[in-house]
């Protein structure tokens, strides 16, 4: 018997100009997330995953301490203390990327994971970080995750997330699915000229070789006064069979909304047998070999 879950993701551009001040920055961009939220609940939404740093520009531009203002604790900071709100009126599970504190002077690029409920499951720490001219000046702002691979069992399914440069590594990719992912989403904030030609490239094949659904999300527009490019969007959901299901534009801001059907992931798991084959017994040199 099938089991459909209802996906969905949102892509946004900036509010406001990001020369005011960092709480007036936030508190527009959430402002401008809200009415996407509720239509994802009123849409039937019963998974629904934001942006990287989803409450904010992507400062990774610039260098600048002041940008360590846009930190909060999680869980107990206010924006995901006001999505576990929303999170328990819509009974749908949201994934909340945020820049987070874990102490004074200690940051990484968090998600949060909220159940059906309300209730606070756990977050994913980006793992790899990337220092990559123009404009991707990440090593300045996050620590590399160290809370492994975690895998949520929500109400609806198991999910894992991924952040963004994460995806340029299929190792992460298998360790989700053999830690019991279903759906693995990765917010992501990357420009045209870039990475495009990956886009829809390596998480499709990531979905294909681990039999599980992906869901990438992407912000759009440029965000003054870096300009390091245009955030393309192209959001979207890709099923087992690394089969893109359905995308946003790459210029508007959009709620992406996909049923995906459990079923496919065991008979795409049935038909190939990846994980049976496997051969980890040979795959030291991996962790042997150093750069």
């Amino acid at each position: 018997m099938s089991r459909i879950v209802r996906g969905g993701l949102i892509q946004c551009s900036i509010a406001i100009s990001n020369d005011q001040p960092i709480p007036k920055i936030k508190k527009a961009m959430i402002d401008k997330h809200i009415p996407l939220i509720e239509k994802a609940g009123k849409d039937g939404v019963q998974i629904l995953c934001l942006q990287e740093v989803f409450n904010g520009p992507y400062f990774c531009a610039e260098q600048k301490t002041k940008w360590y203002e846009m930190t909060e604790k999680i869980p107990d900071g206010p924006t995901v203390k006001l999505m576990q709100k929303y999170a328990k009126k819509y009974k749908m599970v949201m994934v909340i990327p945020i820049y987070e504190e874990e102490m004074a002077g200690v940051f990484y690029n968090t998600a949060a994971v909220i159940d059906a409920d309300g209730t606070y499951l756990g977050k994913y720490r980006k793992h790899h970080i990337p220092q990559v001219a123009p404009g991707f000046w990440e090593k300045f702002y996050f620590k590399p995750g160290n809370l492994g691979f975690p895998v949520f069992k929500t109400k609806y399914a198991d999910i894992g997330v991924y952040i963004c440069y994460d995806r340029h590594f299929p190792e992460g990719a298998r360790i989700l699915g053999l830690n019991g992912a279903e759906i693995v989403f990765n917010p992501s904030a990357t420009v045209a000229g870039l990475s495009e030609y990956l886009w829809e490239l390596e998480q499709p094949a990531h979905a294909a070789a681990n039999g599980y659904f992906v869901g990438a999300i992407n912000r759009v527009g440029t965000e003054a006064p870096w300009n390091i490019g245009e955030f393309y969007g192209k959001s979207y959901f890709c099923s087992p069979r690394g089969k893109i299901l359905k995308q946003a534009s790459r210029d508007k801001d959009e709620l992406v909304v996909c049923d995906l059907d459990m079923k496919m992931i065991q008979e795409v798991r049935e038909t190939w047998q990846f994980y049976r084959d496997r051969r980890p017994e040979t795959y030291g040199k991996i962790t042997e070999l150093k750069d």
